[in-house]
């Protein structure tokens, strides 16, 4: 079986998963025109993106591949938004409001904070080879598509319920979390942005900080943020909608497994592992949740 057959194949398998997910989600959901809301939210979800390829692979170019993530969150958001209006014909409740508000804020400035630093860069390791391959690139650009409805759909689901907003434990305590992820992505972001623009640390690795406290905090901030959302959802959830507490499941996974901590602890032992100093960081922090 040749690599470009594997790649559509592996295609094949997100999409089917993601529409699994999203047609049984919406057996307790709302419909627009005989369509399950959240099924036309990761339609769109796919169309933006593979238009976005398009022109990228022509280009041979990931500039715009993070910044397009950005785009879908915040065109999801206004299409559950705007479907959920236009069936019910009431306006917004303040939870609805609340959850557009931090998944738009969170999407922004991630977004922003990828696309001026892979100006700043020129490229990202991840696509130098993938990116002269049709097959391959096109694999990229579906599973941000899938990334963004499965990260997404415990959202989205709430603001369909457009559920009002209520005195509930669950919603203090997820936003508590919510608000401890997000300043621990945002802090150790701009941390090791800092530390890699000194031209003293060229060639260092960090380790203050919320670096100290673990080996990937901005992926554990991440995390935090999207268990706080499936716990701010979770009073207002129906029937098979609990599905979509698979969310920072999925989020853990990609992070852990697939795009994120596994890829850079294997690119950091190439660089540092011959070290004493990065032997001695990495026996005594640990590699994603603070002091486990």
């Amino acid at each position: 079986m040749g690599n470009s057959t594997k790649d559509y194949l592996s295609i094949i398998v997100v999409l089917v998963i993601a529409s699994i997910v999203a047609l049984v989600v919406s057996q307790n959901g709302q419909h627009y025109k005989g369509l399950p809301i959240i099924a036309i939210c990761m339609t769109a979800s796919y169309f933006i993106h593979w238009i976005a390829f398009i022109p990228s692979y022509i280009a041979r170019t990931e500039r715009f591949f993070d910044i397009m993530g950005t785009f879908s969150y915040l065109s999801l958001l206004f299409l559950a938004s705007y479907l959920t209006y236009s069936v019910s014909g009431e306006k917004l409740q303040q939870r609805s409001l609340l959850i557009i508000g931090l998944v738009a804020i969170w999407a922004m400035r991630l977004g922003l904070f990828l696309f001026f630093r892979i100006l700043k860069t020129g490229e990202d390791r991840r696509f130098r080879e993938a990116k002269n391959s049709f097959s391959k690139f096109l694999v990229f650009w579906t599973v941000s598509a899938v990334w963004v409805f499965l990260t997404s759909i415990n959202a989205l689901t709430m603001i369909i319920n457009n559920s009002p907003l209520f005195n509930d434990p669950f919603l203090y305590v997820g936003l508590l979390v919510w608000i401890t992820g997000f300043i621990f992505e945002v802090v150790a972001d701009e941390q090791k942005r800092r530390f890699n623009s000194d031209s003293q640390n060229k060639g260092l690795f960090i380790s203050s900080g919320l670096w100290s406290l673990s080996r990937h905090p901005n992926y554990f901030g991440e995390i935090l943020i999207w268990v706080g959302m499936a716990i701010i959802s979770f009073p207002i959830l129906l029937g098979w909608q609990y599905i979509t507490l698979i969310s920072p499941v999925f989020v853990i996974l990609i992070l852990t497994r697939v795009s994120g901590v596994n890829l850079l602890e294997e690119r950091a032992n190439k660089k540092w592992g011959e070290l004493e100093e990065y032997k001695k960081y990495k026996m005594e922090t640990p590699p994603l949740m603070p002091l486990i």
